[in-house]
């Protein structure tokens, strides 16, 4: 199991999947050398900065303050839900760390007719 961070997702969501290509993460590209590509990877959403030329520097860096209750709150609610990662529960994961973390004010509520953007 890899838990990394992911561009490609909005700032505070979180995805699981197995498998995958490694889309440009150096820390994914080192691991997948070393095990190959078939590992379960929790993906934590840090959001894309908008412009191509600043992505090195932004997951580089420090997490703002101003991102640190989010940040917190993530963590703990991951932690807290741990137990279900290790029993394969994959999707129940998911789940109760989208409600707990909406329950904190900390993602959107998706409206029902509203497309998944991931």
């Amino acid at each position: 199991m890899v838990f990394h961070d992911e561009i490609d997702l909005a700032a505070a969501k979180v995805r699981v999947k197995t498998g995958g290509g490694v889309a440009g993460h150096n820390g994914l590209r080192s691991i997948s050398a070393h095990v190959g590509n078939d590992y379960r990877r929790v993906r934590i959403g840090v959001g894309h900065p908008g412009v191509k030329e600043l992505v090195h520097p932004h997951v580089l860096s420090d997490f703002a303050k101003s991102e640190k209750p989010w940040v917190e709150a993530l963590c703990d609610i991951i932690a807290d839900n741990a137990e279900l990662l290790a029993k394969g529960q994959d999707a129940s994961f998911q789940n109760k760390v989208h409600l707990a973390m909406e329950s904190k004010g900390f993602v959107e509520t998706k409206q029902r007719d509203e497309p998944d953007k991931d």
